[in-house]
């Protein structure tokens, strides 16, 4: 039986069951004495108290209470019901204060609201599972295992002219299995400062290499390269996959792309859609029967069919070909990425939401990325970027000699395009930034040089260049009169091509510098080694960003004048 059960049965006024406990400053529960209850002190009362009964003083009575009472039991009495009796002036009875209904109300919502934060929570969990389930991957060869924040980093995106989803029907190649019709390959700088957004022409002449695609079972089969071959015949083709692209972008740039994206035609009406639209701008009106894009000089908003009618049209840019569609393309991307990253988008839920749903159904990618923790990872790091230093920039090309009259493909540019791909690979920004090496890292490279005939070096080969060492060896002797050099055969891979030296060799260390174009950062004062004569020799071990002798170490500054870039911050109206 509860208190309040207990004061009925034996009539007594529920409220005078407890009582104030002077040691603790707290209401106690004080039950009637034949329940077995410890005793507790009394009520704190005043010495002489009134108590209504006639004949009864404050000396015969304690606190309300008989000396028998008091010495029968611990526990003050507990009062029978009786008729209320109107208090001494200027006194009121002390009550234990209830709760009210407002405090009620609190503590009811108070658990309520947990309870609710517990199911959002659980909600919260299904639907990111939910998303981690919309992702589509693909095991590929040449794919990282996972993502790292503290890296650069290279994701190859892929957009196919496979006829896949509803309403596709009238776009692409009927027959296509889904060949790399749209390629871009996104650099973003370790120190997030800048990222560079090459595009790779689709009707880019190039060697395919030889590559393996995992089947369903799990075995490799390796699918022979095939030469002089469009660019966009790399994926799909002879059962290529995406891996079979990347090892493609490989062999033309020199660049590793670490990830890969692949999306369809769906993936641009559905994520134009989901951040309400996408502005864009032509130089004059377009009305193109072949992707039935129709809009008017300037600026307009573009979404869904009209979006994808926007990145196909080519016929009604430039020289109608592949290369002004990707101006158009690259314009595109950027006002994309401003949409996406915008004060509006993002303090939107219903946009968040569309745009995770979006994003998670329209892509594929490698198994590395394949979750949603990863994706969101990787979106974060690149909104690091400043719009500002996003550059977007298409490779060098030159049209093939090999097509005749008609020009219908192109082959990499040899003069140009090697010094975009050094940038890249190098972790060079294609923008100015704020990014300076420190004044005692470029101060190795000042002072007196010694003659090339006093550099004495040992040259060890530590890039994936097999006989780099020997050429080197052979073109300081003959073209650079470094007579005083050796090589040493092979040494562990490295990233980067050191020049180790003791302090009385800074003089040759910067003559050797300065004939082989090494960065400041390359310069290792320290110690140096005996050569085969007992001399003391400097110790050059070329690295992964070793291109050939004669070719310098260090990457260009700044992309070559007549190449055609922009960024992601400015709208250039197609024109």
């Amino acid at each position: 039986m509860d208190a309040q059960g207990r004061g009925r049965a034996d009539n007594i006024d529920p409220a005078d069951q407890w009582v104030l406990n002077p040691n603790t400053g707290d209401y106690e529960l004080r039950l009637n004495p034949s329940a077995g209850q410890s005793a507790v002190p009394g009520p704190r009362r005043s010495p002489q108290r009134p108590t209504g009964r006639r004949g009864q003083t404050g000396q015969s009575r304690q606190n309300g209470r008989s000396r028998e009472e008091q010495d029968s039991r611990e526990v003050p009495g507990q009062r029978r019901r009786r008729a209320p009796q109107p208090e001494p002036p200027g006194r009121r009875r002390s009550r234990p204060k209830k709760k009210s209904r407002a405090k009620k109300a609190l503590l009811w919502t108070g658990g309520t609201m947990a309870f609710v934060m517990v199911a959002a929570a659980g909600g919260v969990y299904l639907y990111l599972r939910h998303l981690d389930g919309n992702i589509n991957t693909t095991d590929v060869v040449g794919a990282k295992n996972g993502f790292s924040k503290d890296e650069a980093f290279n994701i190859l995106i892929i957009g196919t002219d496979k006829r896949t989803g509803k309403g596709n029907e009238g776009y692409g190649d009927k027959n296509s299995v889904g060949h790399a019709d749209t390629n871009i390959l996104l650099h973003v700088a370790k120190d997030r400062s800048n990222a560079t957004a090459l595009s790779i022409p689709r009707d880019l002449v190039v060697d395919i290499p030889a590559c393996q695609v995992r089947q369903k079972d799990g075995s490799l089969t390796t699918i022979s390269g095939t030469p002089d071959q469009r660019f966009n015949t790399s994926l799909g083709q002879e059962g290529r996959d995406a891996g079979c692209t990347m090892a493609t972008v490989k062999a033309v740039t020199g660049i590793t792309p670490d990830h890969f994206m692949m999306a369809d035609f769906n993936a641009v009406k559905t994520l134009s859609t989901a951040v309400g639209g996408v502005d864009v701008c032509v130089a004059k009106p377009v009305n193109d029967p072949d992707s039935h894009l129709k809009l008017p000089k300037g600026h307009s908003v573009v979404e869904g069919e009209q979006a994808l009618a926007f990145l196909r049209t080519r016929h009604s840019f430039g020289n109608q070909g592949d290369l002004d569609r990707i101006k158009v393309q690259q314009q595109f991307l950027g006002s994309l990425a401003r949409k996406m990253s915008s004060g509006d988008t993002l303090t939107s839920p219903t946009k968040l939401t569309s745009l995770a749903e979006a994003a998670t159904k329209a892509l594929t990618v490698d198994k590395g990325i394949g979750s949603l923790s990863h994706l969101k990872d990787i979106a974060l790091e690149l909104k690091k970027v400043p719009p500002k230093n996003i550059s977007f920039i298409t490779t060098p090309v030159i049209d093939n000699p090999a097509d005749g009259v008609v020009h219908k493909t192109v082959i990499v540019n040899p003069t140009t395009a090697p010094q975009v791909f050094s940038m890249i690979k190098d972790d060079v920004s294609l923008t100015e930034t704020k990014k300076k090496e420190k004044a005692a890292e470029q101060a190795k490279l000042k002072g007196p040089k010694s003659a090339a005939s006093d550099v004495r070096v040992d040259i060890y080969n530590g890039s994936e260049t097999v006989g780099a060492a020997q050429q080197t060896l052979t073109w300081l002797q003959n073209n650079e009169g470094v007579t005083k050099s050796t090589q040493l055969g092979n040494a562990a891979k490295a990233a980067k091509t050191t020049l180790e030296y003791a302090p009385d060799q800074a003089d040759q260390a910067r003559r050797l510098a300065d004939i082989m174009g090494l960065p400041a950062s390359a310069l290792k004062p320290g110690k140096s080694e005996k050569n085969d004569q007992g001399l003391p020799a400097m110790i050059l071990t070329l690295g992964g960003d070793f291109k050939g002798a004669g070719t310098p170490i260090a990457a260009p500054s700044k992309a070559p004048d007549n190449v055609e870039k922009s960024t992601a911050d400015k709208t250039v109206c197609a024109k």
